[in-house]
């Protein structure tokens, strides 16, 4: 049920973000020797998108994303922000010329810096991605499959972005509104996939389904 409801927190017809937003990407999953950044092959690649407003930050975006290709980026954007907004990001090739087609897209060469600069050059981007793993492992107890990621990054986007709501129980209300909106899903067709992969990699057993 947990996961129905998460489902339900992304309207099909929300708006996108605007203005001026931060756009970066992070990674979720163990640790793999040799493997940095970008380059890292068996962790998770999630893009965050988030709205600066003054020096704090508005809105939200996040999503699983195959690679930091142009082609996964693009589409990201284009799903997640209102062409004619100016789109910051840092140096990555990813980022090339199909945004000035419809975005203003401004740059913060972060290549030869310290490590921490990306955090001051980024700075909202970079705090939502901290606050994101922080609720993912304290909250989670970083039990949390790659299959079923994008359900948990639709409920801290709904929470974050409601942050400053001070009638909660209008937010239950909108969820439930929100609920008989979206597409039914059923328990089958939610573990499927995580049986398939788990099955296929040897690892699939009770405690890791009770997990979920």
């Amino acid at each position: 049920m947990l996961h129905k409801l998460r489902r339900a927190m992304v309207r099909p017809d929300r708006s996108r973000l605007k203005g001026r937003v931060e756009i970066d990407e992070t990674f979720w999953g163990a640790p793999e020797e040799g493997a940095y950044g970008r380059g890292a092959q068996k962790k998770v690649l999630i893009a965050v998108g988030a709205e600066e407003d003054g020096e704090g930050i508005g809105r939200i975006r996040m999503g699983r994303i195959p690679n930091a290709s142009g082609k996964s980026l693009e589409r990201f954007v284009r799903e997640s922000i209102d062409p004619g907004s100016v789109v910051h990001t840092d140096g990555w090739e990813g980022y090339g010329a199909w945004l000035d087609k419809d975005y203003g897209h401004d740059v913060s060469i972060l290549k030869g810096k310290p490590a921490e600069a990306a955090s001051e050059l980024l700075p909202r981007v970079h705090r939502v991605v901290s606050l994101l793993k922080r609720w993912l492992m304290g909250t989670h107890q970083g039990a949390v499959s790659h299959e079923h990621l994008d359900d948990y990054l639709n409920e801290f986007t709904f929470r974050f972005n409601r942050r400053t709501s001070r009638s909660r129980g209008l937010l239950f209300y909108r969820l439930l509104g929100q609920a008989v909106t979206v597409g039914s899903v059923t328990y089958k067709g939610m573990v499927k996939g995580v049986r398939k992969n788990r099955a296929a990699q040897g690892t699939t057993t009770g405690r890791e389904h009770l997990r979920e």
